[in-house]
């Protein structure tokens, strides 16, 4: 990150809300005090980043991260040694949030137990990570290196996955269906977690009078039934 670069962009552009961030590149702490300036949600992610870049980045007011456990090392061997990768280096800092992207596969349902039970509902948001194809009827992915297979975009050569397609009443049902996590705290990381980590609580986030009506309602089989977004019934077919 370059002064001359960011600077700029976070002057000029208060619709930035959120940047994502390695912490171990040169002059992640200035860049990373320089958000929390602006008002600006920084987050480690994509990164190598070892304990001491962690804490450094959290010192400097990194209190998120993306996609927890994807694009990041756990827990690796230097030499003879273990070493803390960036999830147990997250993992070590209370007060530091995670998103998860609960579709079952890029993090497993035994690993979306874990840290439900390490970080709690309220420092735990569901993601859905989707890229455009998710709402393609054709079921047709972005690139042609790309393909839709088992719930997910993958690289066609099997290596990665390249994304997910999952929606958000998806992630409701993994949860509580394939993690063992209770209705009402999947609920509320995907709505309320979420919001207050974005500072909108106080129009999103949970169904009280003058905020915004956003409701999902459920069957019994957790199939979603109705839709309302912004106070309008969404009519399209379930």
């Amino acid at each position: 990150p370059l002064a001359e670069e960011y600077e700029p962009l976070l002057d000029k552009y208060p619709c930035i809300k959120r940047w994502d961030e390695a912490p171990e590149l040169p002059g992640s702490v200035e860049f990373i005090k320089s958000c929390r300036k602006h008002g600006v949600v920084a987050s480690i992610g994509h990164t190598r980043a070892t304990y001491a870049d962690v804490v450094a980045g959290h010192n400097a007011g990194m209190m998120h991260a993306t996609h927890f456990y994807n694009a990041m090392p756990v827990v690796y061997k230097e030499h003879e040694f273990k070493v803390p990768g960036t999830v147990e280096s997250v993992y070590a800092l209370p007060d530091m949030t995670v998103e998860v992207i609960a579709d079952g596969i890029h993090v497993p349902p035994v690993m979306l137990h874990v840290v439900y039970q390490i970080k709690g509902v309220e420092k735990t948001a569901l993601i859905t990570d989707s890229l455009a194809c998710a709402a393609s009827e054709e079921g047709v992915a972005f690139d042609p290196r790309v393909i839709l297979e088992d719930g997910v975009c993958k690289l066609a050569d099997h290596s990665a996955l390249a994304g997910s397609i999952a929606t958000m009443d998806r992630l409701i049902r993994t949860c509580v269906q394939m993690a063992n996590i209770p209705m009402e705290d999947a609920c509320r990381m995907a709505s309320e977690t979420p919001a207050k980590i974005m500072g909108v609580f106080d129009r999103k986030g949970s169904l009280e009078d003058g905020k915004d009506a956003d409701i999902m309602m459920f069957d019994k089989d957790l199939k979603l039934t109705y839709v309302m977004q912004m106070g309008n019934e969404v009519t399209n077919e379930l």
